[in-house]
């Protein structure tokens, strides 16, 4: 079992995306993408029976429907932001920039960063400004941490994050099929950060936002939770002065939602309505 808590993350991160890599380069139909997200899906919620961090959380707590409705729209918004980037970008008056001489693993592992850079800032400021919070505070509502909530967004927040991250790639003309490996990243790495299997990073915590680092994120605390904003990497907290490298054990049942707010909705159209009837 110990190993497979140390194995996990890195096979799982570079498993899928590996894949994804493989499928996109051989020309294969996109529905293979498809099929993979599922497997993916499904990977995380076994691995959660298999080695969990927090028995509790693998419990329903009344959010499974409302949680699958979330993970197809936000989902879902990421393929539309896919298929529209040729018709974005024919919108900017300048060639591409992007390198055209790199291997396809390398150009994926330059939109991450990039992207990492816009979603990270974004989700900086949405703990800042108090509009954006409102928004953003439907995502930090849960009262467990498995993998699939971490697709739990209100659609405007997605909105803001996905175009925050996408605007290096708009600007500098990222190739289709760059653009839909790194995205399909996107959702392998928030089933890893929000995952419930007691994964084992080591030094890794030290540069990849993985569970152990972003638990401290979702702390029920408008202080200690205010720190590990990064998606796939920690170097973005470390600039702004807001990483947590210490243990997450201590992060359990009861202890992470929204500070200080017992009655937040749990159903989808009342998580999507809230932020206009409340100043949360």
């Amino acid at each position: 079992m110990a190993v497979f808590r140390y194995l996990y993350a890195p096979l799982y991160f570079f498993g899928f995306v590996g894949g994804a890599t493989a499928l996109v380069s051989s020309g294969s139909s996109p529905a293979w993408l498809f099929v993979l997200i599922i497997a993916a899906i499904g990977t995380s919620l076994a691995a959660e029976r298999i080695a969990p961090f927090e028995n509790q959380w693998n419990s329903s707590h009344g959010d499974g429907r409302r949680d699958v409705l979330h993970a197809l729209v936000n989902e879902g918004s990421l393929v539309a932001m896919v298929l529209l980037l040729p018709l974005i970008a024919s919108l900017v008056p300048w060639g591409s920039a992007w390198p055209t001489t790199l291997p396809l693993w390398a150009d994926v592992a330059i939109a991450i960063v990039l992207l990492d850079v816009g979603i990270t800032l974004a989700h900086f400021a949405s703990h800042r400004v108090s509009f954006l919070w409102r928004f953003h505070a439907v995502h930090h509502s849960v009262r467990r941490m498995y993998g699939f909530n971490g697709l739990l967004k209100h659609p405007f927040h997605q909105f803001i994050e996905v175009s925050a991250g996408a605007l290096p790639w708009l600007l500098l003309g990222i190739p289709l099929d760059v653009a839909t490996v790194a995205s399909f990243a996107v959702l392998i790495q928030l089933q890893l950060q929000h995952s419930n299997v007691d994964m084992r990073v080591g030094p890794l915590a030290y540069v990849w936002a993985v569970a152990p680092v972003h638990r401290h994120h979702h702390l029920a605390s408008q202080t200690d939770g205010d720190v590990n904003f990064g998606l796939f990497l920690t170097l973005w907290d470390v600039l702004l002065g807001t990483a947590r490298f210490g243990s997450s054990n201590h992060i359990k049942a009861g202890t992470i939602g929204l500070a200080g707010i017992e009655d937040y909705p749990n159903a989808y159209l009342a998580q999507l309505a809230e932020p206009f009837r409340t100043q949360a």
